[in-house]
């Protein structure tokens, strides 16, 4: 039996699995902090306690004494700063945090080609420049750094004790060459980093620790459990999908959204701020867009009516489609296709007759028009590909599948649990680690249970049409 562990933004979530069925799964839910406009912290305290108590309701349905391997997967870019004792010594800084906008300026004039050797060009959600905001506003913690880590290997971490990360996490700092697959001395220099506080690099697949008697004391797994690196929560969903063989692609509708496409070589197209990114498997690459927003903007209005996402969905299907305004959903600024981190959310086209279920739908739209942005971007390289991929808790909604199909003009296939993408990735890579799957397993697709094919929705291309001249006429006002 394989683990799959999982440090979302949102929540942790655990999947126990023989690799190919799941045998028991676990979430415990995560707040963030923004103790300031544009901040975005957690405390990675937080997703160990989160991690140990997801570990103890899997224990209840399946021995833990099963477990044979465990792989990681998590949110990216974030900031772990460590002290020579491995002690935290400040709030993680999550991939939604805008505050080193000055400092991505910094970075790139320091290092004009950054974007052909990092795969992009920086912008504030990345890890790079977080460590320039905190030399420059941060000295006393900057003196006291001795290692950096993600958030996933933090985990990776208190499970194994060792400091480790994978390629495709490492790809997502900024600090990777993405055609070598190692370190950037270059960047590392132009961005105040020292290269000794980076950890070692690896494959996905590959061990990188066992579990430490004291870990085994706090989760109950058994001691010396082998623990793969496992991947940034992209790429293990990618895995989870078979998407480690070009031609294949997703989109994942988490916290965040992504659209990706793998690849067997390395081909920037930083002027897009289409990422392009080491994989978490040896000698493959990939494509991705990434939308700050993703699903999250459901999750927001939700909160703000007093009510479920599912209730947002249900009441969004009901509504008027005539008679609903356009939403920008720019909560945390904006990667792909803008590289705007100062953009921000609103409605407009309201009337004293729009109603609730007339917001939800713009909202639920909104998300569906994002991931039409990011088909454009990436042009010839997604149209020539048959279908796309479904995951992240998103996936769920039938509703928000079929709209993602009609504003994107591509078909949509869903498979059986797709909600649980990077957890099931991690776990293949833990399954590939310890040799019950091989490098070329990993490339098997899930049979799709549901398919969504574009259809003609009412106002629908005029609605696309609006939002994205809407975005245009206030960039320059954010």
């Amino acid at each position: 039996m394989f683990l799959g562990i999982d440090i979302g933004t949102s929540a942790v979530k655990v999947i126990c699995t023989d690799g190919a069925e799941i045998h028991a799964s676990a979430t415990t839910d995560l707040t963030l902090q923004s103790p300031h406009a544009g901040w975005s912290e957690q405390d990675p305290q937080a997703w160990w306690t989160a991690t140990c108590a997801a570990l103890s309701e899997i224990g209840r349905a399946t021995p833990l004494s099963q477990i044979t391997a465990i792989g990681l997967s998590g949110q990216m870019h974030g900031a772990v700063l460590l002290d020579d004792a491995h002690r935290v010594l400040r709030p993680a800084i999550l991939w939604n945090d805008s505050r080193s906008t000055e400092d991505c300026a910094r970075l790139q004039a320091a290092l004009p080609g950054i974007g052909t050797i990092s795969g992009v060009l920086p912008l504030p959600g990345f890890t790079a420049p977080k460590l320039m905001w905190v030399a420059r506003e941060e000295p006393e913690v900057n003196a006291r750094i001795s290692r950096i880590l993600l958030p996933k290997d933090y985990i990776g971490l208190r499970l194994h004790g060792a400091l480790a990360t994978d390629r495709s996490d490492a790809a997502g700092t900024l600090w990777l060459d993405q055609s070598s697959r190692d370190w950037s001395d270059a960047v590392a220099q132009a961005s105040d980093t020292d290269p000794a506080w980076l950890p070692r690099l690896a494959d996905g697949h590959e061990v990188v620790g066992q579990v430490t008697p004291e870990a085994a004391r706090e989760t109950g797994l058994p001691i010396g459990t082998p623990v793969v690196a496992g991947g940034g929560d992209a790429a293990t969903g990618a895995v989870s999908l078979g998407a480690t063989e070009p031609g294949r692609g997703f989109i994942s509708l988490g916290t965040s959204g992504q659209l990706f496409v793998a690849g067997d070589a390395y081909h920037p197209n930083p002027a897009k701020y289409v990422h392009a990114f080491a994989h978490t498997v040896p000698d493959r690459w990939y494509q991705m867009a990434a939308m700050l927003n993703g699903a999250r903007p459901i999750a927001w209005l939700a909160g703000q009516l007093g009510i479920s996402a599912g209730d947002v969905v249900a009441l969004a299907e009901s509504a008027d489609p005539t008679r609903v305004p356009i939403f920008l959903p720019y909560l945390t600024g904006e990667r792909s296709p803008h590289g705007d981190p100062h953009i921000r959310a609103g409605f407009f086209g309201l009337e004293d007759t729009t109603s609730r279920a007339g917001l939800c739908r713009a909202v639920v739209e909104a998300v569906a028009f994002t991931f039409a942005d990011a088909v454009d971007s990436f042009g010839d390289t997604v149209s020539a590909l048959p279908h796309l991929a479904a995951i992240g808790g998103g996936s769920k909604s039938p509703f928000l599948l079929q709209l993602i199909a009609s504003a994107t003009g591509k078909r949509i296939g869903r498979t059986a649990g797709s909600d649980a993408g990077p957890a099931m990735g991690a776990a293949h890579l833990a399954a590939c680690g310890t040799g019950a799957m091989s490098l070329a397993d990993l490339g098997q697709q899930p049979e799709i249970a549901d398919w969504f094919d574009p259809a003609d929705v009412p106002g629908l291309p005029d609605r696309l049409a609006r939002y994205r001249a809407l975005y245009h006429a206030l960039k320059d006002l954010s």
